[in-house]
């Protein structure tokens, strides 16, 4: 069943590419006394994910910022090295946005929002959708009907709903 708004964020642990190399950051640490927003894409470089999904958020994260939002992520089934090309070469690092892995799909599927196409070549990866979380509860969630369609999850949809 996937999460729905006034649940709880399960306990996870996901990577990001630290100083040093790929760094472990659990869900709890990340959320905890925070205001986070979380958009979840299929994978990395693929087309909707790297022109509209992430685009979306760079262009917003100033205003969300001045809604109270300490942290946007980024969050894909991929790991941390090709989520650090990725956010290199789209902008959002320069952004401030962070960038994450959830090599193993652990927390995409404890939260229900995983899907598989074998034909695309997706095996396992994450649902399109963005979240609001503040200190670990979900108070919005925006999931896209498609993998391939990024309207109520883009940046823009987050900020007028906030």
């Amino acid at each position: 069943m996937a999460i729905t708004k006034g649940d709880t964020l399960p306990g996870a642990t996901l990577v990001k590419m630290g100083a040093d190399g790929p760094q472990q950051v659990t869900v709890g640490e990340l959320t905890k006394g925070r205001k986070v927003v979380i958009f979840a894409v299929p994978g990395a470089y693929t087309p909707t994910c790297s022109s509209a999904h992430v685009p979306s958020f760079v262009r917003v994260k100033d205003q969300l910022a001045a809604k109270g939002v300490d942290e946007i992520i980024c969050l894909s089934v991929n790991d941390p090295f090709v989520m650090s090309a990725w956010g290199e070469s789209t902008g959002a690092t320069e952004a401030g946005i962070t960038m994450l892995g959830d090599p193993e799909s652990a927390f995409t599927k404890a939260i229900g929002m995983d899907f598989t196409a074998p034909p695309a070549g997706l095996i396992a990866r994450s649902q399109r959708y963005a979240m609001l979380v503040e200190d670990g509860v979900v108070t919005l969630l925006h999931a896209e009907a498609s993998p391939g369609e990024c309207e109520i999850s883009a940046g823009e949809s987050m900020l007028e709903a906030m």
